[in-house]
């Protein structure tokens, strides 16, 4: 299986969905399209704008030229249906010089991978529904629940190294589960995606048959290199900050050392 297409069938398997659902093209998210144009921070400087963008995981800015532009209308849709999403205005050249952009363009920020992701407005069919699904598939957080549309900024994201906790969400010590795996994310920002997979969920059997897990062996750890597919899995009694921690570092020194092979074994004859 070629490292080049492995990510898109990884969506498949993951998804249950379709080539097409790759390409980030596929059908809406199974969220409701109705919505109240809801008005977004203005924001009037750079200063506004640095602040507002450093204050969440995820932000979202819309840079326009007129605030009652029909783009800005639809913005305000959009911002409607995704209230714990924080979202911002800004028609200041100065904003859109220093986040080198042009008007009419929707930036989301996130902290996880410190990365952005521009949508152009310019095209005369985006509109609050697609909007809602370009911001729904690439908001990424410190922890990232998985499903079809999180699925493709998972695998667009510019981190690698997927961590994977599998847990039944409906059971009675998930809350503090999540606690402690939260905090596990928090050491290895900018390095490995932390992602949990609700194992209740029928749709994501397909993942625990993919790391050859059975549900009475779960909770559990996957973790997984994707240009690769180098893999590992961890079953747990319980979640703990440490067993996090030292499941990533052995995984991280492994990688490390399958890197350094190469340029050792290169050393050697010479």
């Amino acid at each position: 299986m070629g490292t080049s297409v492995f990510p898109c069938l990884f969506i498949i398997l993951l998804s249950g969905g379709s080539p097409a659902g790759c390409a980030g093209d596929g059908g809406s998210a199974s969220h409701s399209t109705a919505g109240t144009t809801e008005k977004p921070v203005l924001l009037n400087d750079i200063a506004d704008a640095e602040a507002f963008v450093s204050g969440a995981e995820v932000a979202v800015v819309g840079f326009f030229q007129e605030p009652e532009s029909p783009g800005a209308s639809q913005f305000g849709l959009a911002a409607g249906r995704i209230p714990e999403v924080p979202f911002g205005l800004s028609t200041s050249p100065a904003v859109l010089s220093h986040y080198g952009v042009a008007a009419n363009t929707v930036t989301l920020f996130r902290r996880v991978d410190n990365d952005r992701r521009d949508l152009d407005m310019n095209s005369k069919d985006v509109d609050a529904e697609k909007m809602t699904r370009f911001i729904r598939m690439n908001e990424l957080r410190l922890v990232t629940e998985y499903n079809p549309v999180t699925a493709i900024g998972v695998m667009q994201s510019s981190l690698q190294l997927h961590l994977l906790l599998i847990t039944d969400k409906m059971s009675p010590k998930h809350p503090e589960q999540m606690r402690k795996y939260q905090a596990a994310a928090e050491l290895f920002k900018g390095k490995i995606l932390f992602i949990l997979v609700d194992s209740s969920l029928k749709s994501n059997e397909r993942i625990v048959s993919f790391f050859k897990l059975k549900k009475s062996q779960l909770p559990a750890l996957a973790i997984f290199h994707a240009p690769d597919e180098e893999q590992d899995v961890l079953t747990l009694d319980e979640v703990s900050v440490e067993r996090v921690q030292d499941f990533c570092n052995r995984f991280l020194q492994r990688m490390q050392k399958k890197e350094d092979e190469p340029e050792k074994a290169l050393n050697e004859e010479l």
